[in-house]
């Protein structure tokens, strides 16, 4: 387990890559036109380390909008990215979705769940051969028969119940269903207390809902029992208690970095959160 107290400096950053990448070239100038084997070669060796995709899954009460701290990271270093919009309706249909995603990029793919998409992830990659590792972000990793507020509350310290903003409506079947928000003079102590004020408070008026009966519905598979996983603990969390969390990490042998964050630990640290994924990229794509 790793464990940090704060963010992390980027080893490379873009300018040292541009750079890097410009040096690379100068010499190619230098030394004339390579010949059609050279070419082939080059090709192939490109081909051989090509970079797996990064998917990346937001959680419930955030949007795409929450990774863009860490897709700039990745893109810098090379990582093709996409961040999925989840419905957040229930694992089952929103891992559905994200299926989608899935099989449309080809080749091998990390698949990074933040919060709640967590759940989702480990229901979407199941059985998918081309994702070769997993990564949760102060996130959920439940179990078969196992739902997102059962393992809330299975140790305690989670404040988000007193916090929520509950909006019922009628459904064109004419049943009835609630969405959760999180009220918004609330949301930056609870959700994102690491967060410059100014933004945290785009992100509460940004914030989508989940359906209250998606942290009800239970879990049908865990991608985590036959993948490697990694798993950013957030010690200083309100909505999932850093005990739940440690206790999920540990059931999954996965590789585990905490560190003193909210919530929102991709928008707080997000060169610590890329670097955890690249980590995973390196460990499991050849």
């Amino acid at each position: 387990m790793v464990s940090i107290k704060g963010g992390r400096k980027r080893l490379m950053t873009g300018a040292v890559a541009a750079a890097t990448a410009g040096l690379a070239l100068g010499a190619f100038a230098l030394s004339g036109p390579a010949n059609g084997a050279t070419e082939t070669a080059r090709a192939a060796g490109a081909s051989q380390h090509a970079k797996p995709t990064i998917i990346l899954e937001h959680g419930a009460f955030a949007d795409g909008s929450s990774w863009n701290g860490v897709i700039s990271d990745l893109r810098a270093d090379g990582y093709p990215v996409i961040a999925a919009a989840n419905p957040l309706r229930g694992p089952a249909s929103d891992a559905a979705a994200l299926r989608t995603v899935l099989d449309h990029v080809k080749g091998p793919k990390i698949v990074v769940g933040h919060s709640y998409g967590g759940n989702v992830i480990s229901q979407a990659a199941t059985d998918d051969p081309e994702v070769k590792a997993l990564v949760y972000v102060a996130a959920f990793l439940p179990a078969p028969g196992e739902s997102a507020l059962e393992l809330t509350n299975k140790f305690p310290g989670s404040t988000l119940p007193g916090t929520l903003d509950p909006v019922t409506y009628q459904q064109a079947d004419g049943s009835t269903a609630t969405d959760l928000y999180i009220q918004q003079d609330k949301f930056r102590h609870q959700f994102a207390a690491d967060v410059p004020a100014r933004q945290a408070a785009l992100m509460a008026a940004e914030q989508r809902p989940i359906d209250q009966a998606a942290l009800e519905e239970k879990a049908t598979t865990a991608a985590w029992k036959t993948k490697p996983s990694w798993d950013i603990i957030t010690t200083e969390d309100l909505n999932i208690p850093v005990a739940v969390q440690r206790f999920m990490a540990k059931r999954a042998h996965a590789h585990t970095t905490e560190v003193a964050a909210s919530h929102s630990v991709a928008v707080s640290h997000p060169h610590l959160v890329a670097d955890v994924i690249e980590r995973a990229a390196r460990a499991t794509v050849r």
